[in-house]
């Protein structure tokens, strides 16, 4: 960071709700020209120039959501979170109907970064040593040796994770959490960055299991791609419709960089207001009358993280309340357990979180960290 100055703290509860009379590209530096203070709702916040790792971070993310956008057309909001998901060092869990491009988007993000990629199907007959490895006998030797499974890479599609056993869902358990798979006794790390990007149908029913609340909440984030409007369908028509587009798709990225942009990430400042702003959200959820289980504390660890990646894509240096409203909904929808009656009435996740942020208090000071992340992937 070239930077030294550090924010000015927030405001504690100075509003309700998003706050207005600011523009997207109010002190977001992602230009990495240092530019005066800025004031949001008469709050002074230092606008410090874009170092070299966020100048490098914004350049390669958009590269990459570019590369993307190549394979799924017109949903750059579904990259958005794609992106927010790897740079916050999560999983990403996609869901929805079929023929949208779940799988062409864990590909095609695969894709673009060059390192170890493994894709796993999984099927009913689909054992937990057939994602982890197994340790098996060498005569030579006169020793076991281990043979490491598919989960050994550096980004790890997950096709259909809800047709296989929970058994074998819960393979993936200590690997998405930990970092390491152990085997026979003995633990075998796994290489950063790792990332598991799952799919799963929620609707065809049949012949599928479940995902248990412990395996929802080691992902950061879900998303639902949805059907395209027609523009974006006659686009992907005109383009897709003779060749298929991930077979042309480049890498624009390495594992070296995205361990780079990590660093970069992690050293994005939390003010103390940021930091309560996002239990005070996780714990709001957990008192909702129409919720049987609220979002757990490591919510609120991955609610702060995705923050962090938010801000730094937005080329900032601090997070900010809109920062966590960006990321709110697809961080914590899929850990909600809804009640009968909220199930029966229909209720969605999104809607009682989408909700929340209306009624929880925030700090001053929004930006509008969507807006120039959509504005700079259509300018790339």
């Amino acid at each position: 960071m070239t930077s030294t100055s550090r924010p000015t703290a927030l405001p504690e509860h100075g509003s309700t709700g998003n706050t207005g009379g600011t523009t997207a590209g109010q002190g977001a530096g992602t230009n990495g020209a240092a530019t005066a203070h800025g004031h949001l709702n008469g709050v002074t916040m230092p606008q410090t120039g874009a170092g070299g790792g966020l100048a490098e971070l914004h350049t390669v993310t958009q590269r990459i959501g570019a590369n993307v956008e190549r394979v799924l057309v017109g949903k750059p909001e579904v990259v958005r979170i794609a992106l927010v998901t790897l740079l916050a060092e999560g999983h990403l869990l996609v869901e929805d109907v079929p023929g949208v491009g779940k799988t062409s988007l864990a590909k095609a993000l695969a894709r673009s970064i060059d390192c170890s990629v493994n894709r796993i199907q999984f099927t009913p007959d689909l054992l937990p040593s057939d994602i982890t490895g197994v340790s098996i006998f060498n005569r030579q030797t006169m020793d076991f040796e281990f043979r490491p499974g598919p989960v050994f890479a550096n980004i790890v599609v997950g096709d259909e994770i809800n047709r296989a056993s929970p058994k074998t869902q819960s393979a993936l358990l200590e690997s998405m959490e930990e970092r390491q798979v152990t085997v026979d006794g003995a633990a075998y790390p796994l290489n950063a960055p790792f990332m598991v990007i799952a799919t799963q149908n929620p609707i065809e029913m049949e012949g599928t299991y479940p995902l248990p609340e412990a395996q929802r909440d080691r992902f950061t984030a879900r998303v639902s791609i949805g059907y395209p409007d027609a523009q974006a369908e006659l686009a992907m028509v005109d383009e897709h419709a003779g060749t298929d587009p991930l077979t042309g798709l480049q890498p624009v990225s390495n594992a070296e960089q995205v361990r780079s942009m990590v660093q970069t990430v992690r050293k994005v400042h939390l003010s103390p207001e940021i930091r309560r702003y996002a239990v005070e959200l996780v714990a709001a959820t957990r008192r909702l009358p129409e919720v049987r289980l609220g979002a757990s504390p490591r919510a609120t660890l991955h609610l702060v993280r995705a923050g962090r990646a938010q801000a730094a894509l937005a080329g900032r240096e601090f997070a900010v309340p809109d920062d966590l409203h960006a990321v709110a909904i697809p961080v914590l929808a899929h850990r909600l357990v809804l009640s009968p009656e909220a199930q029966a009435a229909r209720r969605s996740p999104a809607e009682l979180v989408r909700n929340l942020l209306q009624r929880v208090p925030v700090p001053h000071g929004a930006l509008d960290p969507t807006a120039q992340w959509a504005a700079g992937l259509r300018r790339s």
